[in-house]
Formats: structure tokens, sequence, C-alpha cells
């Protein structure tokens, strides 16, 4: 991962962020996940989109530091680079899962037993209109 030293952390998490928040980014991204690819290969797999648009989404993923690209001849092959995505899974992910896991935990443990379905006084379930 080539770090951006001239970019905050905040910067850094909105690039990632952005990144991810397209879907044709994600499927590019997944479609890395397998191997590296030719930008060629990825606008093959995407035949909805033109390959100036692959191009901008390439673009985005390379400044959030999720793609490296490497020049061989004419051929521009990218790589995934899931660091930044582990990063993420580090400082946001992980925490408010173990907090959300801890949490139904204590409510598990505190929280009433009902074996039986609660009555329900009949002041509540009486139709006025039966009065």
């Amino acid at each position: 991962m080539l770090l951006n030293y001239n970019m905050s952390t905040d910067d850094q998490d909105d690039a990632l962020f952005k990144a991810l928040g397209h879907r044709s980014r994600r499927l590019i991204l997944d479609a890395l996940k397998s191997a590296p690819r030719t930008t060629g290969m990825l606008c093959a797999l995407l035949p909805e989109l033109d390959r100036c648009t692959v191009m901008q989404h390439l673009k985005v993923l390379e400044a959030a530091d999720l793609i490296v690209v490497e020049r061989r001849g004419r051929e521009r092959w990218n790589h995934l680079d899931a660091l930044p995505i582990h990063a993420i899974h580090e400082r946001w992910i992980g925490p408010y899962a173990a907090y959300a896991a801890s949490m139904l935990s204590r409510l598990n443990k505190t929280g009433p037993r009902c074996e039986e379905p609660a009555q329900i006084p009949a002041a509540v379930t009486d139709d006025p209109d039966d009065r």
C-alpha cells in the first residue's frame, strides 16, 4: 500500500469509503480478489460501462490505495491491495461488532426469561363497546 503522507487519516478513510460506495467499484474489487486483471479484462466484465468510465473508477480505487497498477508494455495490470479494507475493519467494523455482541450478551444474561407468553390484562383486550 502506498501511503499518501500528505493526507490525514480521516481524508484517507473518506477516500476509501468513497471508493467502496459505488457498486461498479465494488464489482471491480471483487473481480481483482481472484487475480490481477488488465483494464481490458475489467471492461469486458462490465459491458454496461464504457472504457473511459471504467478508467475513472480505477482512478478512484487507485487514489484510495485499493489497487496497485503495474504497467507491462502497453498493458495496465490492476492488483487488489486489501490492506486498506483490513485497516477499516480493524478501526471500525471489529470494535463495533464486538460492542454489539457484548450488548446482546448482557441483554441475554440480564433480560427476563419468558417461558410462557405474557398475560395481557383484560382491560386491554376488552372491547369497550361490549360493556
